[in-house]
């Protein structure tokens, strides 16, 4: 499409389909579908400044922890990178919570570290480490239910939870699941042209 035909087109969009923000995943193959567990808000058109985004999931650590390190996927899935985000936990034996409810879908020891794996449904799975568990593959788990306790050995920290968000095969920021990550839009002044 040439340049004129395309922003002709993207002007004739919805609001609705034109301003939602979308999460964007890291994939190789490019983004993917929303998570369904984010809500929709209204466009500014709609409804300006009524509301904010309310991500739906809980964070897996009370109070709520301090990120030391992000998110930062590798440009190719073989390459080295942070595929999740490193919380800080209030001590080295700390309850970890399910940020949303969802089914065990792995407990075990990957390399040299204790994991846990919640599968939200959606294609949706959260996974914890260095976490130990007393629950079984199949296990039910309610939104804030205690699914484990953390171990020292992720972090130079004494207490560090290590937090990945899978959608499908793609590595996502759970972060996006817990706090509004849009970026800030300024609006004109009630009133301005």
């Amino acid at each position: 499409m040439k340049p004129p035909v395309l922003l002709a087109a993207l002007l004739l969009l919805p609001a609705s389909v034109s301003s939602i923000p979308q999460p964007l995943p890291y994939s190789p193959r490019g983004p993917g579908p929303a998570p369904a567990t984010l809500q929709a808000l209204p466009t500014a058109a709609e409804d300006a400044g009524a509301s904010v985004a309310r991500p739906s999931w809980d964070w897996p650590l009370a109070p709520r922890p301090a990120v030391l390190r992000g998110f930062d996927p590798p440009p190719k899935p073989w390459l080295s990178g942070h595929r999740g985000v490193d919380l800080e936990a209030a001590g080295p034996a700390v309850d970890v919570v399910s940020p949303a409810a969802g089914t065990v879908s792995f407990v075990g020891v990957v390399v040299d570290r204790p994991v846990i794996t919640i599968d939200h449904g959606t294609g949706l799975r959260s996974s914890f480490e260095p976490v130990v568990s007393p629950l079984a593959v199949g296990s039910a788990v309610a939104q804030g239910q205690v699914i484990g306790t953390t171990l020292p050995g992720h972090c130079p920290a004494a207490g560090c939870l290590h937090w990945g968000v899978r959608q499908g095969e793609d590595y996502v920021d759970p972060l996006q699941f817990v706090l509004d990550l849009r970026p800030s839009v300024l609006l004109p002044l009630h009133g301005s042209p």
